[in-house]
């Protein structure tokens, strides 16, 4: 079952695991531990919100063929190793140079307590970067999105010569394409792994906060490992087309099934935290999952595709709007499903296939506090009303 931003998987699914897991405490469910990084410590601020993002764009595609080797000579001076620390304990992920001006991305869990809590979040108190050359320098924390776990540093452009990375398009990988992946898994930093992309369009639990969904996340088979998150996901042109953000496997370790941040998702959630400081997300206030046309056979509903409803949040803007969940649970091909709860086929004028594409719309390209309107249908007719989004809650 689906949340605009949420997911409750019904069966038993190998462990997700945080790949910037380096930590200062002792090993635990598969996950690498260490403690004594060096260097001075110095108190890292959160910055106020900067005017504007300086992101390095992306370049025209090559003609050439796919080489590991040349993409890595070019971009791996541009990929850094974060170490943070937060009350004591260090942990150490990856990142990379995103603009001129300083601005490096990363993942929120890299350089917060994000999915280490389900109290407030906090920002490391002391945070450096170290570059290929083993030059380490101090980074201040922008922000960051626990919805789609982007964490933005920045450092002073003086100290060090930058070579950003140019952000490609998420939108147009393709199953199959080469990448490469750099980083530092395992405390191994400047390390490559190349792979291809083994599925887009992923809906996975965001590790930062479990309750909603990371839409569009990619999925590669590129080895990466804990001390990876962070780093770049690179197409045969160089192009960052993820941020490495999880791996999935029974015990925590590398299994060939990694997500990255969608790198489209993660320019947004840049873009904002550069200007504002924050990520604001709409929130409907609804569970779901797909209507598909053998399930639309078994329950005797008159559409064969759309967001059936297993749950409406109490007093949220779907119940607010008069939509209803489900009133009881079947089994149906081995699958638990709610039943009995009415089926969004259209939101703010697109059409909605399933429970993916209703949150794809609401989180992609609806705003709160925006007024749209939704179709569903409920005993057989089609009915129409309005629904006012709000701001998604942590």
């Amino acid at each position: 079952m689906k949340t605009p931003g949420g997911y409750s998987p019904r069966v038993r699914t190998p462990a997700l695991a945080l790949l910037g897991a380096l930590v200062g405490a002792a090993a635990a469910l598969g996950i690498g531990r260490e403690t004594g990084f060096l260097g001075r410590s110095t108190t890292t601020t959160v910055l106020p919100p900067a005017a504007q993002a300086t992101v390095e764009q992306q370049p025209a595609a090559r003609p050439s063929g796919f080489s590991a080797s040349r993409v890595y000579a070019e971009r791996s001076p541009g990929v850094v190793t974060v170490f943070a620390f937060l009350g004591g304990t260090g942990q150490q992920g990856s990142g990379f140079v995103a603009g001129r001006d300083g601005t490096i991305l990363t993942n929120a869990h890299v350089i917060t307590n994000a999915g280490e809590t389900t109290g407030p979040v906090h920002a490391a108190s002391t945070v450096y970067v170290e570059f290929p050359d083993h030059d380490r320098v101090p980074a201040t924390v922008v922000g960051w999105d626990v919805f789609d776990d982007v964490g933005v540093l920045r450092i002073d452009p003086k100290v060090h010569a930058l070579q950003p990375l140019p952000l490609g398009r998420s939108a147009s990988v393709v199953v199959g394409q080469p990448v490469a992946a750099i980083g530092s898994p395992l405390g191994n930093p400047d390390s490559l792994a190349v792979g291809v992309v083994s599925a887009v369009g992923r809906s996975i639990a965001a590790l930062t906060e479990p309750s909603f969904q990371l839409t569009d996340a990619i999925q590669t088979d590129a080895p990466i490992a804990h001390g990876s998150s962070g780093g770049p996901l690179l197409d045969s042109a160089g192009r960052v087309i993820g941020i490495n953000a999880q791996i999935r496997s029974d015990a925590g370790g590398p299994a060939g099934i990694g997500f990255a941040v969608p790198i489209d998702a993660a320019r947004r959630s840049l873009r904002e935290l550069l200007a504002r400081g924050r990520v604001a997300y709409a929130y409907a206030g609804i569970r779901a999952e797909d209507l598909t046309p053998s399930l639309a056979a078994h329950l005797g509903l008159r559409v064969q595709h759309g967001a059936l409803i297993d749950h409406v949040t109490p007093g949220g803007p779907a119940d607010q709007a008069g939509l209803r969940g489900g009133s009881r649970q079947e089994t149906f091909l081995g699958q638990d499903v709610v039943a009995g709860g009415d089926v969004v086929v259209e939101l703010a004028g697109r059409a909605v296939a399933g429970a993916d594409s209703l949150v794809r719309i609401i989180t992609n390209s609806l705003r709160p506090g925006q007024r749209v309107p939704v179709t569903y249908v409920r005993g057989g007719r089609r009915r129409s009303t309005v629904l006012r989004l709000s701001e998604r809650p942590r």
